[in-house]
């Protein structure tokens, strides 16, 4: 799954153009590198994302197209 898709599926991010956004601007790094939105995230990626003040780090735990709103914090565990 596309790294943008991501972010708005697992919820970490609330839009996929905002998501998209972040990743132009270079805020997101996977395993410590710049991540472009086209990144395939894979299971067990660490995933770091920069807004403004705030940086979250979350360990991706499941990948998977869909995610009600209840089952979305199970696609990840926040490290920070």
């Amino acid at each position: 799954m596309r790294l943008d898709k991501y972010l708005k599926v697992s919820r970490l991010v609330k839009r996929r153009t905002v998501a998209n956004e972040l990743c132009d601007a270079k805020h997101v790094s996977v395993g410590g590198k710049v991540a472009r939105a086209s990144y395939e995230v894979k299971v067990g990626d660490v995933i770091e994302i920069q807004m403004g003040q705030n940086c979250i780090r979350a360990e991706v735990l499941q990948v998977s197209e869909y995610a009600t709103k209840e089952n979305a914090g199970n696609m990840y565990r926040l490290l920070s």
